[in-house]
């Protein structure tokens, strides 16, 4: 994936006192250590930081992002990020709330971990005073034996503690239990942050607020072995105000890799955004200020129809993961759908991505004429439907109007040699799909 967000447009809000308070305004602190000495570190002398990223998967996903986001953040107000892939985490899985994780093979896992990192890659700078260093837990893990993993480790947790973080109690009361491998999670990331803060002088560490358990066995770690006061915060589980989880469409995770989620895909699902979250979204997911966020939020209160907060929202996330030149292309193939512009330009990718959820149908080369399409599409329940149909104006081909009954759409208009879309009055569409 090319390094395609514009990192050098990316800026904090200077109407903010310090980063702890544009942090806090955008809705990003559930969580954290003590607040008072957290804000005073986050408006000082810079720092390293840290967030992990474990390969349960080969892209990360829009909980992820949420990240990714916090740590820029934190990068243009001066600080120095560690972005953590976890080549040993990810072999165990972070114990989730209803059961057991399956276990990827080690070359899997491998794998993964360089996807992630690539990805996690595009959302930092790597340049400058302040630029960002990728890790991965392997590295110190690896090398350890069970024996010294459990002296030097092992024996400054305290099972009592360990039982009473969340991920763990809500695993223990269910049916599934827990296996020592996960229960020992939350070890495997103390470590992490120790390790970090004895190498690198990480003193904050970020996630989710489902993450705390993990955070704070880092804090408590570091505290017990060396002595040392360090912080971290964990961001709030985004939710939908209807009750919906956020994150999903059609019950499927919105990943940041573009072969696992089209780019076109991707927009519409943040296009899709109720009013009532619009400005939440736009506060967590991108680098707009305040004062535009405001007047976005006035948009939507006054003028819900035009959608202003929603189009802005899906066009300034879809750049930040995907850039602006696939961005455009997203919009140019939704208007072209609907008549207002050239089909013939959108490449055959994104024109299967814009119309993956219309009806469609399969034909062969002697079923060409327009009647025979818009019955087979679905558009028209019959010949004589049909036929009203182009008689009242209302049938066209790739965006064309057809009003001869009798009309046979020739090779040459099949977009990229196989396609058709074909449209009924203004809104009902289909595509058609010639093979040979």
């Amino acid at each position: 994936m090319s390094h395609v967000n514009n990192l050098e447009s990316q800026h904090n809000d200077p109407g903010f006192a310090n980063i702890w308070q544009e942090l806090k305004w955008r809705g990003l602190v559930h969580v954290s250590t003590d607040e008072t000495e957290l804000e005073k570190l986050l408006a000082g002398d810079p720092f390293t930081y840290y967030c992990g990223f474990d390969p349960t998967a080969p892209s990360l996903h829009l909980g992820n992002l949420v990240q990714l986001l916090v740590m820029r953040r934190l990068q243009l107000a001066g600080h120095k990020p560690l972005g953590l892939v976890g080549g040993s985490t990810g072999l165990i899985g972070d114990p989730r709330p209803t059961a057991e994780r399956t276990l990827n093979t080690k070359d899997t896992v491998a794998e993964w971990v360089g996807y992630l990192q690539a990805q996690v890659r595009r959302f930092l700078s790597f340049e400058g005073d302040n630029a960002a260093r990728m890790v991965n837990n392997l590295d110190w893990t690896a090398p350890l034996s069970a024996i010294d993993f459990l002296r030097e480790i092992g024996k400054h947790f305290r099972v009592g503690t360990m039982l009473r973080k969340d991920a763990v109690a809500s695993r223990l009361s269910s049916d599934e239990g827990i296996s020592y491998t996960e229960f020992s999670y939350q070890i495997l990331q103390g470590m992490d942050y120790l390790q970090l803060n004895r190498d690198y002088g990480c003193v904050l560490q970020t996630g989710g607020s489902d993450q705390w358990g993990n955070l704070t066995s880092g804090t408590e770690l570091i505290r017990k072995v060396d002595g040392k006061s360090v912080h971290a915060f964990g961001t709030p589980l985004i939710t939908n105000s209807d009750g919906t989880k956020f994150g999903k469409s059609e019950g499927n995770a919105i990943w940041l890799d573009p072969d696992m989620c089209s780019p076109y895909t991707f927009y519409q699902f943040w296009l899709n955004t109720a009013d009532a979250d619009v400005v939440d979204r736009l506060k967590v997911f991108t680098f707009l200020s305040r004062v535009e966020i405001e007047e976005l939020g006035q948009a939507v209160a006054e003028r819900p129809f035009a959608r202003e907060g929603q189009k802005k929202l899906a066009y300034e996330v879809t750049s930040l993961v995907h850039g602006v030149e696939a961005t455009e292309k997203v919009i140019a193939a939704s208007a072209a759908l609907f008549g207002n512009g050239d089909l013939s330009v959108l490449d055959e990718r994104t024109l299967e991505a814009a119309t993956a959820e219309l009806p469609s149908a399969t034909i062969g080369t002697d079923g060409l004429g327009i009647i025979d399409l818009l019955v087979a599409s679905g558009l028209s329940e019959s010949k004589s439907a049909a036929r009203r149909t182009v008689g009242e104006g209302g049938a066209y081909v790739n965006n064309a109007k057809v009003t001869d009954p009798d009309a046979v759409i020739e090779q040459g208009e099949l977009l990229h040699g196989r396609y058709l879309l074909l449209r009924r009055g203004k809104k009902n569409l289909a595509t058609i799909e010639v093979s040979a």
